[in-house]
């Protein structure tokens, strides 16, 4: 989005719209997401009513996070969210950044396209639960938003940071009444501040900066716990948050060193916050334990306080979803790296005394090549250094680092770096470095934070190198135990597709298989082993072998000896499997089926039709009570021309769904998209199962078509 977002001509802003969304809905600050072109990531755009910064650990959040915003844009609808306690219960992850007591509201904008998302924030007095004509006044604004978006007269683009978007109130000139304001708080025994809602003190009296002790030159404009050594605690910085967030008063008594103790108390409203300071009534005992006070750092603002522990609570709550690799890297990249205003981050792997890239973002992908696979002894970057002694190295410039090592600074052409090592219980996993495209100075604040958050993500490493290592082995044994390729038989066209589960879920047993038998004959074979894990691979393995071994004889049969062979294993899981004899002579199906789903047969054109084939079921296999059991033959007829498509419960099978409406949604997507080609219809099929993010089993397919 364009930074100048003011009316041209009669042209509506987005900070009118928000402004008057707040006034409107009665919420306390507005917030508008716009989905990044760079990926499915959103962005914190702009804000009213609230302070920029204290929304720091939500500025990007990831379309596929665990969250109530990501889920108003991913399903397309209003989110409510009436107390701190349902976050808890319905987000949890999400509730750990948010320790305040407040409603929120999240409406997708969706317009010509999908922007992205209001949201709305309002104190925890109002009622938990939302009316139809709120939920309209909610809609109706998202609306006008994206109506904005979408009238726009120049291209919205994403800022670097969100834009603090004033509450504009209609009201009397204050030049009317402001001397004699003035004249009223000067006289006033105690302090008088005026704090705003980015944390500035716009206006204070003599008593406020005499208690404070220091000039009101040096306060005005700035924050008071920043120009306030004595301020710095965080917890100063955390009660004028929560009088924010909740629009309630807070009190509380506060030292100032040596031993003058005062009464501070917060008065919020939509626009800012008054602050009274006065000395406490009654000296305090001279053993009272005071409050830990830290030293005057000299860290940035975008460093300080309480804003950066909830930033790292919610860093870390989002590392713990994390699975794969892959999903470290995005994260890391989507989340931490504008969270500390870095452009560039490389990740490496110790391996076999190297360190391998694993993941990268805003580097020349050249450069990274030439630095991928280094030493761990290599004195051409920190990195190796980093990682064996365990101990982070910061560099504010390329001068700073050139004394250390010369030949870095050309590398990349980036001017600031942190070298974070990826340590957990000892062990070296990799390391982390965040770079900057101008020189940076590392507060303490900002080192300690860092170095913190890479004992979060060396966790999170480890754990996913552990998980994508014990996948590769069992997809590897799974695919390597797959048909390569199906066998060429006269007048018969086949297509095939196996899809793994979506990531976080382990490898499964699904299998297929084309068995020629003759000129004139084939079996067909589709079956899905109980469970998700490398024994349920390697049984579906054992299966196969054992129905190779007997095609041939009645499909019935051939059932019958592999669930022998089963029991002969004994093994604890179960297998559905469908067999099917195809005679294409005599163009008739002969099929078993031991516990599987029913296979769909379209018909020929002119008229074609599809149905779910009626197969007298047998048991499972493998199980122990049926050693001998046994499984009927069903015969159709098969004319030429018709199409038979074979698959397992993964494409069918959804949460709230009903199995046998979706069969029967499967059939009359096969009727409509029959004529195309095999290949083109396996992918329809897919494509029509549903989003890969949402898919929590194997699905196997295999679609034959007589000629």
């Amino acid at each position: 989005m364009s930074d100048d977002s003011t009316a041209s001509g009669g042209e509506v802003s987005l900070d009118q719209v928000l402004s008057a969304t707040v006034q409107r809905t009665g919420a306390l600050a507005a917030g508008v997401y716009l989905l990044s072109p760079d990926g499915p990531v959103l962005c914190l755009t702009a804000v009213c009513g609230l302070p920029v910064r204290a929304a720091a650990p939500w500025w990007r959040v990831t379309v596929s996070a665990a969250g109530p915003l990501s889920e108003a844009v991913r399903e397309d609808h209003l989110v409510w969210v009436g107390r701190q306690e349902d976050m808890a219960r319905l987000y949890p992850n999400a509730a750990a950044g948010l320790p305040y007591q407040f409603a929120l509201a999240f409406a997708p904008l969706h317009g010509v396209r999908r922007w992205g998302a209001l949201v709305l924030v309002w104190p925890a007095s109002r009622p938990s639960s939302l009316t139809r004509r709120e939920r309209g006044h909610i809609l109706s604004s998202a609306g006008r938003v994206t109506q904005v978006l979408e009238q726009a007269s120049v291209p919205w683009s994403i800022p670097d940071q969100p834009r603090a978007v004033p509450l504009l109130r209609p009201g009397p000139d204050p030049t009317q009444t402001g001397l004699a304001a003035v004249d009223l708080l000067q006289r006033l025994p105690v302090g008088a501040l005026s704090i705003d809602l980015q944390g500035r003190i716009t206006y204070l009296n003599d008593s406020a900066a005499r208690l404070l002790g220091r000039s009101a030159d040096s306060l005005l404009g700035a924050q008071p716990w920043q120009a306030v050594p004595w301020l710095d605690d965080p917890v100063h910085e955390d009660h004028y948050r929560t009088a924010v967030f909740s629009r309630e008063p807070v009190a509380y008594t506060a030292l100032r060193p040596p031993d003058r103790w005062l009464d501070i108390r917060l008065y919020p409203d939509d626009s800012g916050i008054s602050a009274l300071i006065s000395p406490h009534p009654r000296r305090q005992p001279a053993d009272a334990p005071a409050p830990h006070i830290t030293a005057d750092l000299g860290a940035s603002p975008e460093a300080a306080g309480t804003g950066r522990i909830h930033q790292l609570i919610h860093l870390a709550a989002a590392l713990s979803q994390t699975v794969t690799v892959a999903d470290v890297i995005s994260m890391v990249a989507d989340q931490i790296l504008p969270a500390f205003g870095a452009q560039g981050m490389v990740i490496s792997a110790a391996d076999a005394g190297r360190l391998r890239i694993i993941g990268h973002r805003g580097y020349d992908p050249r450069n990274v090549a030439d630095l991928d696979g280094l030493p761990l002894d290599t004195d051409l970057t920190p990195a190796g250094h980093v990682l064996q002694s365990g101990i982070p190295a910061f560099f504010a410039d390329p001068a700073e680092m050139a004394r250390a090592h010369p030949r870095t600074p050309a590398l990349s052409g980036k001017q600031a770096w942190a070298f974070l090592p990826l340590v957990v219980s000892e062990r070296r996993v990799g390391c982390c470095i965040l770079s900057y495209d101008h020189p940076h100075p590392f507060s303490a604040s900002d080192r300690a934070v860092l170095v913190s958050l890479a004992g979060l993500i060396a966790q999170a490493m480890d754990r996913a190198l552990l998980y994508d290592a014990k996948h590769d082995l069992a997809h590897g044994l799974q695919q390597a135990l797959l048909p390569v390729t199906l066998p060429v038989i006269p007048h018969l066209s086949v297509a095939a597709r196996y899809l793994p589960a979506a990531h976080g879920i382990d490898i499964g047993g699904d299998f297929y298989d084309l068995i020629r038998l003759s000129d004139t004959t084939a079996a067909a074979v589709i079956g899905d082993v109980q469970g998700h894990n490398i024994n349920a691979a390697a049984l579906m393995g054992q299966v196969r072998t054992a129905v190779h071994a007997t095609a041939g004889v009645l499909p019935g049969e051939v059932l019958a000896r592999t669930n022998r062979v089963l029991m002969d294993l004994e093994t604890d899981l179960f297998v559905s499997c469908l067999y099917i004899h195809i005679d294409l002579a005599r163009r008739c199906l002969h099929l078993a089926s031991a516990g599987h789903l029913p296979p769909l047969l379209r018909s020929p054109a002119p008229t074609p039709h599809t149905i779910a084939l009626e197969v007298d079921p047998g048991p499972l296999l493998g199980v122990r009570v049926c050693s001998e059991a046994d499984y009927p033959v069903t015969t159709v007829p098969l004319p030429a021309g018709s199409l038979l498509a074979l698959y397992t419960d993964g494409l069918v099978e959804a949460p709230d769904t009903d199995i046998t409406d979706s069969i029967a949604a499967l059939a009359d997507h096969l009727n409509t998209n029959g004529d195309r080609s095999l290949d083109a219809m396996a992918e329809s099929i897919l494509r029509h199962a549903g989003l890969p993010h949402t898919r929590t089993d194997d699905i196997a397919l295999l679609l034959l078509r007589s000629l």
